[in-house]
């Protein structure tokens, strides 16, 4: 008998989420548009960088909580721009007072200003003291199999390898990695940084990601709130057609109608 994979709701922190598309903030022309672009896409976790958001400590400045309110979407503040596991600590607790002891946090800590790649070395400190500190931590890292285990073992509630490099619009360049980093995690993996369009997201879905976090590939599209609609749809289609699994792949051809009991005529 065919085993089938039942599909449950995408859990993160113990909270349930029926989108399994999170997205960003950033670079969209302005707040209405961004507001447009994360209601086509059906998120309900939006991220966005805490150091170059304002949250309200702007007075007279436009606010993201107006436009992406915390009654209807749950907030995940990130480290942007951190290259320093002190400076990404701090970040985090930064959000924390401007949200009123929001716990949920996006961690990343990068290597340089060219490659925008992880260092994981800061990454992993930086991870055990805001989990010791009470956070719960979503971490974008390599997509090293071991790194992945080793956060995952500190705690961290999701783990977000990248599938290239940020803002690259490369797609997934290492899937087999991917797939072991999945085979071995216990908490949710999502792709984080490298989606360019759909299809990208449909593969991330296909090879069995929890979920995938993108901002680029809607804000910067000639249509960003169309694009949002079109990965709402590949997050979805790709969930379906891993749960349904792929037909296997075959060296010789295999015909849809086959010849035996065929009506001659």
């Amino acid at each position: 008998m065919t085993d089938f994979i039942q599909d449950q709701p995408l859990r993160i922190a113990g909270q349930a989420f029926t989108s399994r598309l999170l997205v960003g903030t950033g670079k969209y022309r302005d707040f209405d548009e961004t507001a447009e672009a994360v209601t086509a896409s059906g998120a309900e976790i939006v991220t966005f960088a805490v150091r170059r958001t304002n949250l309200g400590q702007e007075a007279g400045e436009p606010n993201l909580l107006d436009v992406v309110p915390p009654s209807r979407f749950t907030l995940l503040p990130n480290t942007a721009g951190c290259y320093t596991a002190k400076d990404a600590v701090r970040t985090c607790k930064l959000a924390r007072e401007l949200l009123d002891g929001h716990k949920l946090v996006k961690l990343e800590v990068l290597g340089d200003t060219s490659t925008l790649y992880p260092n994981v070395v800061e990454t992993l400190s930086a991870a055990e003291e805001l989990i010791a500190d009470g956070f719960e931590v979503m971490v974008y890292t390599s997509d090293d199999p071991i790194v992945a285990r080793e956060l995952e073992q500190l705690g961290c509630c999701a783990i977000m390898p990248l599938g290239s490099l940020i803002g690259s619009g490369h797609g997934i360049q290492n899937p087999h990695n991917l797939g072991l980093i999945i085979e071995q995690a216990k908490v949710p993996v999502l792709v984080d940084a490298g989606i360019g369009t759909a299809s990208d997201a449909a593969l991330a879905m296909e090879l069995g990601c929890d979920g995938v976090l993108m901002n680029s590939a809607i804000a910067h599209a000639r249509q960003p709130v169309l694009m949002a609609s079109a990965m709402k749809k590949a997050i979805e289609a790709g969930r379906e057609a891993f749960l349904a699994g792929r037909m296997p792949r075959r060296q010789t051809a295999d015909p849809s109608s086959p010849f035996a009991g065929r009506i001659n005529g």
